[in-house]
């Protein structure tokens, strides 16, 4: 059984939320919390392996709240409630960075209360498998209580290392395009990757995120904030440039055009893949046509399969494959679905990532040091 406890001050959302769960004979709600206080309260005697947790609550909001428990259960995974607002956008995200492992948006114009109960089981539900999952996995394997934090003497790696991955046997092209795949707990990847990537990096750099609309534009002006790279959100048409940052914008796939003199990219609403719009196999096919052996493609942490198709097509056209690794992931879904299909060439941690693309790319400007400190105003 997976214990969950469910953290709103709404009545009703803790009810329909409870309600929603309840569909799944894995699921257990362990408690209810009308605020961050009482949550706090009850995690040591309810023992989630899971807390939902709405952002904006009175007495102690989602985000105190989510700081206290990084404080007092640092690997007790939780899943925010957000609003698909700028305002939401731009909570979510401070909460990801604070350690949150995932987010769910409240389901807004929902014709009743059945319609907004289905929606949220079929969104919440498989990150509570896979959250809750990787959690109870790795405290079978360490021997100690689910919230304790283990000694790095204790963290194993179930791949080889970086180096024993590697293909040096096998010559690369150099590295004309980099593009990445990223899902759950991919915010706070991104912000270990994207700030230490160099300035001297003269390739383009495309991001598939899976997030909803002004999620991934107030995504991209928080890692412009912190990055030596110009970081956008990518406009239809756009001239893919060397050294420029680009993120695919929500509810759009993202593709490439052109050649690999002037190439651009174009932003279509067709069907969504893997359940996902953007997708990362919409930007990989097309990178492959066009750049070839050129890609360097990299899938990170994240729910599901996305990636693993297009993943194929970078590695037939000779291309560049690399995956997170797994103790590093918040999610191995995406990193492990095509470490599984024998196409990664390398699979590295994500400390190492940024690195490993500066040197791929010749842009190595020595060990990056700490990520930029975005400015105040």
């Amino acid at each position: 059984m997976i214990r969950v406890l469910v953290v709103d001050d709404s009545v009703v959302v803790r009810q329909i939320v409870s309600d929603a769960l309840r569909h799944d004979a894995r699921i257990e709600i362990v408690g209810l919390a009308q605020n961050g206080k009482i949550a706090l309260e009850k995690i040591p005697t309810a023992n989630p392996d899971v807390v939902t947790l709405d952002l904006e609550m009175p007495e102690m909001d989602g985000l105190e709240t989510l700081t206290e428990i990084r404080k007092r259960f640092p690997k007790l995974p939780v899943v925010v409630f957000s609003t698909l607002t700028e305002r939401g956008a731009t909570a979510t995200l401070e909460a990801l960075s604070r350690g949150a492992s995932d987010y769910v948006c409240k389901p807004s114009g929902q014709r009743n209360v059945q319609s907004t109960m289905e929606k949220i089981k079929d969104e919440l539900l498989p990150k509570i498998h896979a959250l809750a999952g990787r959690k109870l996995a790795s405290s079978a394997h360490s021997g100690r209580p689910a919230h304790s934090t283990p000694s790095s003497a204790s963290v194993t790696h179930s791949h080889p290392s970086p180096a024993q991955q590697s293909t040096a046997s096998a010559p690369t092209a150099p590295v004309s395009l980099v593009v990445i795949a990223v899902s759950t707990g991919g915010p706070a990847a991104l912000a270990e990757v994207v700030p230490r990537l160099p300035p001297a990096l003269r390739q383009p750099v495309l991001i598939v995120q899976h997030m909803p609309p002004v999620f991934t534009r107030v995504l991209a002006q928080r890692l412009a904030g912190s990055s030596p790279l110009k970081v956008r959100e990518a406009t239809h048409q756009e001239r893919i440039q060397g050294g420029n940052v680009l993120i695919a914008p929500g509810d759009f796939h993202m593709r490439i055009a052109g050649s690999t003199r002037e190439s651009w990219v174009t932003l279509d609403q067709q069907s969504a893949e893997n359940g996902c719009r953007p997708a990362a196999d919409p930007l990989f096919t097309s990178a492959a046509s066009i750049y070839g052996a050129g890609v360097l493609a990299v899938i990170m942490t994240g729910l599901g399969r996305d990636g693993t198709k297009g993943a194929a097509l970078v590695r037939k056209a000779s291309g560049q494959v690399w995956a997170q690794d797994e103790a590093s992931a918040t999610v191995w879904g995406m990193p492990g679905s095509v470490v599984e299909a024998g196409l990664a060439q390398r699979i590295i941690p994500l400390q190492q990532i940024a690195r490993a693309i500066a040197v791929a790319c010749h842009a190595d400007a020595g060990q990056p040091g700490p990520r930029p400190v975005k400015k105040s105003s």
